[in-house]
């Protein structure tokens, strides 16, 4: 086995612990936990927790949210360093985080960063057009691409105005 299979695999990121560590307090308000993002910066560096609700995100939810997940936070202590945390609503600009928000982006213009490049390049950006057993089929300047779920470091839906 390659050792970035062993790595992306094998250990779970922090974003991924968090996700589970923060996951039923979130619930437990009644909102759904899109993802985690967890922006290293040094004394800057920023956790972001997505939430949504089929009612929709207002400043108060997410102040809700804010409590609720530093409370968790000074608990548990997962992160060594100095954060900033921002909770907020997806947006327009949705991050994809799991296999599902790929799912429900199907026909969405998406743009996704690679872990491991695919053909010499890691940056795609193109119209989602199918996510089945963990691939992406992406169309991007008329060509196909399929694209392991798992292999994406980071996807999010190009917001369109017409």
């Amino acid at each position: 086995m390659p050792f970035f299979c062993f790595w992306r695999f094998g250990l779970a990121k922090l974003e991924d612990k968090l996700t589970e560590m923060l996951n039923p307090g979130v619930e437990a308000l009644g909102f759904e936990l899109v993802g985690v993002e967890f922006v290293r910066a040094g004394k800057h560096s920023i956790l972001r927790v997505f939430i949504d609700h089929e009612n929709g995100i207002t400043v108060d939810d997410c102040a809700d949210v804010s409590h609720q997940v530093s409370a968790i936070l000074d608990v548990e202590d997962p992160i060594s360093t100095e954060y900033n945390l921002e909770v907020s609503s997806p947006g327009m600009d949705r991050p994809l985080f799991k296999e599902k928000h790929y799912q429900d982006s199907v026909g969405e213009v998406i743009q996704v960063r690679l872990s491991m490049p695919m053909d010499d390049r890691r940056n795609f950006k193109g119209k989602l057009l199918a996510c089945e057993d963990g691939i992406v089929s992406i169309e991007v300047d008329g060509q196909q691409f399929q694209l392991a779920v798992a292999n994406i470091e980071k996807g999010n839906v190009v917001p369109t105005f017409d």
